[in-house]
């Protein structure tokens, strides 16, 4: 079984080839995010490319879905695709490998990318579970220039009125969006705190820490103490290439040849 450490190299590895071979963008989103979906999926979500339409199954909600190539990596490595499909088919036009997430993937529970939707569907899902007595738990990772989105706090508001205590929302907050820093387009903070006012229980973590990520998001599934759970995991937009870190270009550019080899090089070596 590969470990957590090696998952989150290849899904990064997987997603500046993707990036670099279809000249496709939002690299440094999707290299921010690439530890928390390596916990989730190594160790945390009770899904498998078998159980794809299993009822009982942990569902995941993939809000930030312009950073497609980091969901779509993990989904490859962890065997629901076909091999060589999202090599090949990676924004191919008559494929549902689209450069925002597509719900026609196994393994995909909702197209997103137009943002602010998928924690309100989430919500639906988890307040659904709970009437029906069903034991899954309904992740969603959201992006933090998301959180500018009114939708987010009426299902912010609407999951602690309902005590969704099987919702855990993790915010990747690299704090880098689309026109500048977050602090600069629309400040979040304090953060924490606003979840807390809306009676979530909130925790805040190292998003790159992977033993951190783990033991929170287990502990964070396992409290059933009427709830919703926010992880805030402080990340690095462009994480694990230097010359990407913090940068703003990398929400827009793709890499050239020399920009692709010298990022896999610093990879490898993480």
């Amino acid at each position: 079984m590969i470990d957590i450490a090696t998952l989150a190299k290849n899904i990064r590895l997987k997603i500046v080839t993707l990036c670099f071979q279809k000249r496709t963008s939002h690299v440094g989103g999707a290299l921010s995010v690439a530890d928390i979906l390596a916990v989730l999926y190594g160790e945390v979500l009770d899904i498998s490319p078998t159980r794809i339409a299993d009822p009982s199954r942990d569902r995941l909600y993939y809000s930030k879905g312009h950073a497609c190539t980091a969901l779509y990596a993990a989904l490859d490595i962890k065997g629901f695709f076909e091999p060589n499909a999202l090599a090949d088919g990676f924004t191919v036009d008559g494929t549902y490998f689209t450069s925002h997430i597509n719900h026609q993937l196994p393994g995909v529970e909702l197209s997103t990318g137009s943002l602010g939707h998928a924690l309100g569907v989430a919500c639906g899902v988890s307040i659904a579970a709970k009437r029906r007595q069903q034991p899954q738990s309904v992740f969603v990772v959201l992006s933090d220039g998301e959180l500018d989105e009114g939708s987010n706090w009426e299902a912010i508001m609407f999951a602690a009125h309902h005590h969704l205590d099987n919702l855990i929302a993790i915010v990747d907050y690299n704090k880098i969006q689309s026109f500048g820093s977050v602090k600069e387009v629309m400040g979040l903070e304090p953060l924490a705190d606003k979840f807390k006012a809306f009676n979530w229980d909130v925790t805040e973590v190292d998003g790159h820490c992977l033993e951190q990520l783990a033991s929170t998001l287990r502990k964070a599934k396992a409290n059933r103490a009427g709830k919703p759970k926010c992880v805030i995991a402080h990340t690095v937009k462009g994480k694990g290439v230097s010359f990407m870190e913090n940068k703003l270009a990398w929400h827009y550019k793709s890499p050239n040849e020399d920009d692709y080899h010298a990022a896999c090089r610093e990879i490898e070596v993480l």
